[in-house]
């Protein structure tokens, strides 16, 4: 059975009510930017058998960015919050953004590694690009090979970028 969805209004009177509320983005997501009073358990946790502690009666509530990983995971979640009626909230974040309700923000932290290999990879391709029609040809090979990189990150769940861009200075702290 599919958990029932709430809009991040109605999540914001239900956790004023006592409801649980838990953020499933990664522990980088939620330090960069969450939800007030919502707890980090990441999915990558929960997926690996972690729970919720003290689930009881008060619903738990699940939250990502957009509200696809929560959606994606429906069954994953219900059985982590157990026995607490779980609810998945709509649209994530963004849409509690969306509908003006606060959020806590800290900008020191790093911008998610996936964000980062998203601008390097556009970077380099365009970089491969320019340079391929305005000084040599044999420099679109660049292109080629980030999007070569990606196709085999996007395959195998490996991302060789990722690891690269982690053990950056900005990243090591996070």
């Amino acid at each position: 059975m599919t958990p029932e969805s709430v809009s991040p209004q109605e999540a914001q009177k239900l956790i004023e009510a006592g409801a649980v509320l838990i953020d499933i983005r990664e522990r980088a997501e939620y330090l960069r930017e969450h939800i007030p009073h919502a707890n980090s358990l990441p999915l990558t946790e929960i997926t690996a058998g972690k729970t919720v502690e003290n689930a009881a009666r008060q619903p738990v509530i699940f939250h990502c960015q957009a509200g696809m990983r929560t959606v994606q995971n429906a069954n994953a979640l219900t059985h982590t919050a157990s026995p607490a009626p779980v609810l998945l909230m709509s649209g994530g974040i963004n849409a509690w953004k969306r509908v003006g309700l606060p959020t806590i923000e800290d900008k020191k932290q790093p911008l998610p590694v996936m964000r980062q290999v998203q601008i390097a990879a556009g970077t380099l391709v365009l970089t491969g690009v320019v340079l391929g029609y305005a000084v040599d040809s044999r420099l679109f090979l660049l292109s080629g090979f980030v999007g070569a990189g990606l196709l085999f990150a996007g395959l195998t769940g490996f991302c060789g970028m990722a690891n690269i861009l982690l053990k950056m200075p900005w990243n090591r702290n996070s």
